[in-house]
């Protein structure tokens, strides 16, 4: 997709504004930051929503607020407030949407600096969610402002979001969001998430993701007496080491055709996300109860590709688990599904893809690269419950520095991600 020749020649000034903004767009990241959106429990949403609702609005978008009630994790103490923000152009035409997550992991250990502060050094800067992903929002808003004061007669529409809860599913954001119809066409016809997969790259699905907890049950007894009772955590030894042997080389054999990055991401892989067996010790210096174990539970994520279907994915794991049944005495399972995204992939010559593809060609001056990410983030309910399959992500950071202490984005990024949403947007919203 390429820019029609009566938008050429203001394409210099647009750019030139943005870089002008450079201050504004690090003081806005900044801000953002400063608000600490932890998620869970959800701290902070309504602020945050709020204060960049206030911003738009005082650029002439209309502001709607949003609590998603009776979503998980949704209470009076931590509601679920998102905001969308729309700013309607001169005529009709479509309609471009930036979506930006405002929640935050916790900060964890090993920072060198305070993580909510939003410090700038080394043309960078710092915090909890300065990559992940207030700086891609913040540099969404610099380019639809951009684009409103270029005096560009622009068609359509504009949308920014700020939404809830990615970092745990999304459910409190935007799936809540497309349920009720804001990621639908009419009203919307192409997405753009700020997701940091770094300044060169279009990003146009993920693998899929199926969480699930294993539970080994037994039968309590005296520690002293063990063959009075039964181990839970002797049977999901029984299953890590099945799991060991017999799913892991066949997943390691299994390759994707999508674009996955890093390599390693390209083939399917399960993660154990943790075990905890048998009686809680005490806190302090309390000594453990002396029982056998009469239960144990494993949570395991498993990551996989467009070639399998979430069926069989499923099927491996409760095949290990009906094969112990059978042969191991005692052996008894109970298998709960946490959570289940089936894998997702944009064309790459779709009007979204292509448009931000040559954007990053003029700005960057570089071929940009096609990729998918490892993990999924809100493309997912974009694309399986809003049924709009015009949706990438591209925005500035460093995929490898997400959810890291001394997280950051970098400056230059920031403005050249804000460039490349600029005219992307105008590209998208000329297009004949």
């Amino acid at each position: 997709m390429s820019l029609t020749a009566d938008v050429e020649a203001p394409l210099e000034s647009l750019l030139g504004r943005i870089e002008a903004r450079e201050d504004e767009l690090v003081a806005l990241t900044r801000d953002l930051i400063r608000f600490p959106t932890v998620n869970p429990p959800g701290d902070e949403y309504g602020p945050c929503a709020e204060y960049l609702g206030e911003r738009l609005k005082r650029r002439g978008f209309e502001v709607t607020y949003v609590r998603a009630e009776g979503a998980p994790g949704d209470s009076d103490r931590h509601p679920r407030i998102n905001v969308i923000a729309r700013r309607a152009g001169s005529r009709p035409g479509p309609c471009v949407h930036f979506n930006g997550h405002i929640d935050v992991v916790e900060p964890g250990l090993g920072w060198s600096l305070d993580p909510f502060e939003g410090v700038v050094k080394d043309g960078k800067v710092w915090g909890r969610g300065a990559c992940d992903m207030k700086g891609g929002l913040a540099a969404a808003v610099i380019a639809a402002e951009a684009l409103i004061d270029s005096g560009l007669d622009l068609p359509g529409a504009i949308e920014i979001s700020g939404t809830a809860d990615e970092e745990s599913g999304g459910y409190g954001g935007v799936a809540y969001l497309a349920e009720r119809g804001w990621f639908s066409r009419p009203r919307v016809d192409h997405v753009i998430i700020p997701e940091p997969l770094n300044v060169d790259r279009v990003c146009i699905g993920h693998r899929g993701v199926w969480w699930a907890e294993i539970e080994t049950r037994g039968r309590i007894a005296h520690g002293s007496m063990p063959f009075l009772g039964d181990s839970a955590i002797r049977h999901m030894h029984a299953v890590t080491d099945r799991i060991e042997r017999e799913l892991y080389p066949v997943l390691a054999q299994r390759r994707s055709d999508m674009p996955v990055v890093p390599e390693g991401a390209r083939q399917s892989t399960l993660n154990i996300n943790s075990i905890h067996g048998g009686q809680a010790e005490r806190p302090g210096n309390g000594l453990p109860s002396p029982l056998v174990a009469d239960s144990c539970r494993m949570v395991i994520d498993r990551r996989f590709l467009i070639e399998e279907p979430l069926d069989e994915v499923r099927a491996e794991v409760r095949g290990i688990l009906e094969s112990l049944s059978r042969e191991r005495a005692g052996f008894d399972y109970v298998l709960r599904e946490l959570f289940a995204v089936a894998p997702v992939m944009a064309d790459r010559d779709g009007p979204v893809a292509s448009a931000t593809a040559c954007a990053v060609r003029k700005v960057l001056g570089r071929e940009p690269q096609f990729i998918c990410s490892p993990g999924t983030y809100d493309q997912k309910h974009v694309d399986r419950i809003g049924k709009l399959r015009d949706c990438i992500a591209y925005g500035p950071g460093v995929l490898d520095l997400a959810h890291q202490p001394d997280e950051w984005v970098g400056i230059d990024d920031m403005v050249a991600a804000a460039k490349v949403m600029a005219l992307a947007t105008l590209a998208l919203l000329t297009a004949p």
